[in-house]
């Protein structure tokens, strides 16, 4: 690190963020989000922090609390994905993209019961959506939490993945082949 720091400072003449800097194995390190697998084979990740910011950032989107239309939080949902999944199409993990993109359809079907407030709505919309009446019921009729109930297979049936891709969610598994293999 010294005989890099000198390089730098005396022959570039560029000054060296000391809190920024280190010398380690690259798997130990995070550059710009991004971070390499410790493996033979090389290849790169998107760093632990990073998928901790867009989990939040994630989770203030599709905050249940906020009173916006199921349209409105869409686009913003969108427009964030598109310029996340962007930036990180070069991580090799498309297994933690598939579960990110699982997680927040999950989030979703919570937004969604809530809005739907009322068991005669959830019941209503389960049974539209292709759920067997009982089911239906057992499920709009839970005194459950939002999150424990978006998680069932029932509402995975009922609001599955076409019916977020016709509501104009933004897959980010398909986004990122696309970008990745294109």
């Amino acid at each position: 690190m010294a005989s890099v720091r000198e390089f730098v400072e005396k022959r570039l003449k560029l000054r060296v963020n000391e809190g920024k800097s280190k010398v380690d194995r690259p798997w130990r390190l995070k550059f710009l989000g991004l971070t390499f697998t410790p493996n033979m084979k090389p290849g790169i990740r998107t760093a632990p922090k990073a998928l901790e910011r867009f989990k939040e950032r994630i989770r203030e989107l599709t905050q249940r609390s906020r009173g916006i239309s199921m349209e409105r939080r869409l686009g913003e949902l969108n427009t964030y994905l598109r310029a996340w999944i962007g930036y990180f199409r070069l991580a090799d993990t498309e297994s933690v993209i598939q579960d990110l993109d699982k997680w927040i359809r999950g989030r979703l079907r919570a937004c969604l019961l809530k809005q739907w407030k009322k068991p005669k709505t959830k019941y209503r919309n389960l049974v539209t959506r292709g759920i067997p009446p009982n089911e239906a019921a057992k499920l709009a009729g839970s005194r459950k939490a939002y999150w424990h109930l978006a998680k069932t297979l029932q509402m995975s049936k009922a609001l599955d993945l076409a019916y977020w891709q016709d509501q104009g969610l933004l897959s980010l598994v398909d986004t990122y082949r696309r970008l990745r293999f294109a």
